[in-house]
This record gives structure tokens, C-alpha cells and sequence, in this order.
């Protein structure tokens, strides 16, 4: 059950990035008063917020669970989900360095897990 709570969680932190990259493209992003009601009107930066807070809840439920040695390293493949969104919604060009380093975290992640 920790699993796929733990894989919910990176979904929802991922989702949440993924809304706020979309909406820090739509604000002016002014340190100002201004801009900060602009940003925080903006319904994508809201939704991550939100999805965030949500994420949270569950986070707290698997530490609750779990050993935190075991649960916050496998969290990192958190990169490895958004490395894809950048390449499919952003259209970002990753370089091979990148890759082998996301190599080394889905392996890392992979030791984690095994009891």
C-alpha cells in the first residue's frame, strides 16, 4: 500500500511543478505587490498549491508508515517523472549527462526499496 501511496505522491508533486512552470509562464513574475496578487491569482499556480497541499497530506500518512531512509530517496524519482514532462509538454532537449544522472537515480531509488 506504501508503494502506490508513495507513487501517488510523486504523481501529485510532479503535477503540481508541471502547473506552476505553466503558470509562471502567464504573470509577469514582479516582486512587487502587484505582481505577487498576480501570481497568486493565477488559477495553474493555485491548482499547484493546492495539489501540493494535497501530496502533503499523503507525504505525512507513508512517514507515518515508514522509515524516512527508505520513502524520501525513492521520492527522488519525483526527477525522473519530470525530466519526461519537460521533454513531452515543454518540448525541453535533454542533455546525456542529464540522462545518466536520471540513470543513477531510478538505480539509487531501485537499491532503496529492497528491504
Amino acid at each position: 500500500m506504501v508503494y502506490i501511496l508513495l507513487t501517488i505522491n510523486i504523481i501529485l508533486l510532479v503535477l503540481g511543478q508541471t502547473l506552476w512552470k505553466i503558470g509562471v509562464k502567464k504573470v509577469s513574475m514582479e516582486l512587487s505587490i502587484k505582481g505577487l496578487i498576480e501570481i497568486m491569482k493565477n488559477p495553474y499556480i493555485l491548482g499547484g498549491l493546492f495539489i501540493y497541499g494535497f501530496a502533503t497530506i499523503i507525504w505525512l500518512y507513508i512517514l507515518s508508515k515508514e522509515e524516512l531512509s527508505m520513502v524520501y530517496p525513492i521520492q527522488s524519482l519525483c526527477y525522473v517523472l519530470t525530466l519526461l514532462i519537460a521533454i513531452i509538454l515543454f518540448k525541453e532537449s535533454i542533455p546525456l549527462t542529464r540522462w545518466v544522472g536520471v540513470g543513477f537515480i531510478v538505480l539509487g531509488a531501485f537499491f532503496v526499496s529492497i528491504k
